[in-house]
């Protein structure tokens, strides 16, 4: 009686365990999700209200230095078939409330440099 009820039980290990692709599980993005076209509205010498304006506020702001922003998104994926997790960052420096560097995982414009009229 004994090694029925371990097979049972192994039984059922062995299907829940095969089963377990068809409980759906939902994607969790967290942070600021960036549009490309949005970090390409970026110029040298922005404001930190014009930056604000064109991306929101970011996410982290760094403690002891109120001059650097980071904005991060970050998605894990419920199911695997859905793709892989991923983060995407875009740390942003300013000095005297004006933009000096943007730097991360996405492409600036080439207009970057080119600072705008005030």
């Amino acid at each position: 009686m004994k090694l029925y009820q371990y097979l049972l039980l192994a039984a059922l290990t062995v299907s829940t365990a095969a089963c377990s692709n068809w409980i759906y599980r939902i994607d969790v993005p967290q942070g600021n999700f960036l549009d490309e076209r949005d970090v390409k509205e970026l110029r040298k010498g922005m404001s930190k209200d014009q930056v604000i304006y064109v991306l929101g506020h970011p996410v982290v702001e760094d403690s002891f230095n109120d001059d650097t922003w980071y904005y991060v998104y970050d998605m894990k994926r419920g199911m695997r078939k859905r793709g892989e997790d991923f983060q995407k960052q875009l740390i942003l420096t300013f000095d005297n409330d004006s933009l000096v560097t943007a730097t991360g995982d996405f492409d600036l414009s080439e207009d970057f440099e080119t600072p705008l009229d005030q």
